[in-house]
Order: C-alpha cells, then structure tokens, then sequence
C-alpha cells in the first residue's frame, strides 16, 4: 500500500474522534426529542456487505461467549469462535458509523454511533431496533456502558449525556455537570488562576457547553469512569447519578480508561501517553510506552496482563498487571481502535482493516540466577 492510501486510512479511523481537537460551533437546539425523531423518520437499513468484517470497525464486546463489533456504515458482525469468523448481522436500522457497543446480559445489548442514533438487541446481536435518532442535533455518540438492573449510559460530543434504566429502549438525556477537580496538596501555585477559570468556563458555555467524553467504562457495581477531551478524566461511585473532575496528570485528550481492580487503574489517550494510578485517580504517574500513536483502547487478558492497541497497528503489552508494558508493534500498521482477549495468547482486534487475531510474543523465561 503507497503513503497515501495508508494515510486515508487512518483518516477514516479518526471519523470517531473528528471534532476531538477542536471546540466547534455549538450543535442546534433540538425541538423534537430523540424518541420522536425516531419514531418519524425513515429507517435506512445498513445494507449486506460480502467484506463486512473487513472494512472500519470501531468498537467490539462480549455477548456471552459471542464477540460483536460495530463500525462505519450501521455494519455490525459477530463471532461464535472468539474472533476467528465473523458474519453480518441480519437487520441493522441505521447507517452511521457506529462508534460504542455494549451487553447487559448475552442476549441484550445497545450499540450508540452518529446522528445521536441509539440501537438495542434481545437476539445477541443478530437483529436490532431504533430507540432514539437526532441526526439533526450534530452532536454523535461516542461510548455507551450497560450495567445491571437494565441500567445503560450513553455518552459522546458536548457532553452528551443519556440514561436509560430499560435496558435502553428508553431515554432521557440529562445534564453532565461534574464536581471540579480538587486542587493536588503543594501544586496551588501551578494552578489557574480563579479568574482564568471562570473565563473558561464562560467560553465553553457559551459555545455550547462541556467537553467530548470519549469513553465509559465501569469498575465494580457502582463506580465508573469517563475519558473526556482536553485532558479530562471523570469519577462517579453511585452508578452515575453524580459525577466528579479527577485530577489530570495530562492536557491533551484521553481516549480510554482501564479499571485494574481494586484502585487501580490505566489512562490513555493522543501521543502515546499512558499513566497509572493507584488511588482511583487521586494521582497519577506515567508509563513509558516507545509509541507516539494515539491509544484507543484497551482490555485484560490471561492473569495479570494487560493489552493496549492504537493507530499505526500498535499493540501495548503487559505481564505484571500493567505496571510496565512492551511495545508488539505490528507490521502492517494499520489503525487499531478496539481489544478483547481471544485466548490467553491471542488478542481480538478490530479497526480500519475490520477484524483480527493478533497472537502474542511468549511471556519472557524468568533469569537464571548465576551458579556458583
């Protein structure tokens, strides 16, 4: 492939993150709610694709022992045999590119993308329905977390902020209205000064009003976690109903978080940067990663490892729990934008060249100690 096919490629695997790096116009108010909008427009079906598996995915999750992943165009595919085959889904009632999917169970899962659009499945994936649709208010959805008891959240641009408590076949969208950050003991000085502050917060409101949230992901029954533009980084521990500004080791934005059990946990985003915390996010250090690429997302596997992909086909590996990681670079470079663990030495992977199984160098022989 020449450098400029390559380049579009990672261009198209950037239409999740498009509005990321820059404060656009602020979205149209929206008269109509995403249920009614739903319910009047038309249904454009994504249509059957020979090569479904193999164009832009962005996201990928587990239905019980099924994988399903969902991308550009309303394509969504499962896997029966943990990423080693995958087939389309029969009826998907969208289009867009699908950029977040998730499961409350093994058969009921809701997948959010562009154009607000929200989609839900009893089936495992195989078929789906529309419950909520606003291609009108610009404003795409990025992540979406299904917890228990029908609990799921839907997050994206502008701070877009949705709840269900049906399992997703209804919506309501509320505000996202975080606790500030505390200010770290000894770094008073380096913080802005109150006036600045307030500044800020009178642009950003008057352009609309909060920042993208990338990515949620859950750690426990009651604690989740949001990776937001700018540098922000989100705790709630009630299950959501309130939120708070963790303090961020880094400006630029973060595109995942990685709950490790107990305090843990990993943050990760544009250039390459990785930092761990051990406190919940009270405070942070970084990681070493050998890799500028933008890391877009991350997943367990085995015991006690951890894997992270990005753009340029790179692939993070841990074997201590995510204290240090190896760079696995893979040769092809093409985008990585999601991970699940195939088997305890291969990853399932998807992104620009759709879905694939990467297999892992073998842990390192622990050293001989030297005999007398």
């Amino acid at each position: 492939m020449d450098k400029a096919a390559g380049s579009a490629r990672v261009a198209a695997l950037l239409l999740v993150a498009a509005a990321l790096h820059a404060q656009p116009a602020a979205p149209p108010e929206v008269p109509a709610t995403g249920a009614d909008q739903a319910a009047a427009e038309p249904v454009r079906a994504a249509a059957p694709a020979r090569l479904a598996a193999r164009g832009l995915l962005i996201a990928v999750a587990a239905a019980g022992e099924q994988l399903v992943a969902v991308g550009d165009r309303g394509i969504i595919v499962l896997s029966d045999d943990r990423g080693a085959s995958w087939t389309q889904a029969e009826y998907v009632p969208s289009q867009a590119l699908l950029t977040g999917v998730c499961f409350l169970d093994a058969q009921h899962g809701v997948a959010v993308g562009h154009d607000e659009v929200i989609l839900t499945t009893a089936d495992a994936g195989l078929t789906w329905k529309r419950t909520h649709y606003a291609p009108q208010a610009l404003r795409p959805l990025l992540d979406v977390w299904c917890g228990s008891g029908g609990k799921v959240i839907a997050v994206g641009a502008y701070s877009a902020y949705f709840v269900s408590g049906d399992g997703g076949a209804s919506w309501r969208a509320e505000k996202f209205a975080p606790a500030a950050a505390p200010v770290a003991p000894g770094r008073a000085a380096a913080a802005r000064p109150a006036a600045s502050a307030a500044a800020s917060a009178d642009e950003e409101e008057a352009s609309g009003g909060g920042y993208h949230l990338n990515r949620i992901v859950g750690a426990g029954a009651q604690r989740l976690y949001i990776a937001g533009e700018a540098g922000h980084l989100y705790a709630s521990d009630d299950g959501g109903a309130t939120w708070r500004t963790l303090v961020s080791p880094y400006e630029g934005s973060f595109f995942g978080v990685l709950p490790l059990g107990g305090e843990a946990l990993l943050a990760f985003g544009l250039r390459g940067h990785l930092y761990r915390s051990e406190d919940a996010g009270a405070s942070w250090r970084p990681i070493g990663t050998g890799t500028v690429a933008m890391l877009t997302g991350a997943a367990p596997f085995d015991a006690g490892a951890v894997a992270i992909v990005g753009l340029s086909g790179v692939v993070l590996v841990s074997r201590d729990g995510g204290h240090r990681f190896a760079l696995e670079q893979q040769a092809d470079r093409a985008g990585l934008s999601a991970v699940l663990p195939a088997s305890d030495d291969k990853l399932a992977v998807v992104g620009e060249d759709g879905t694939r199984l990467i297999g892992l160098a073998p842990p390192a022989a622990p050293a001989r100690s030297a005999s007398r």
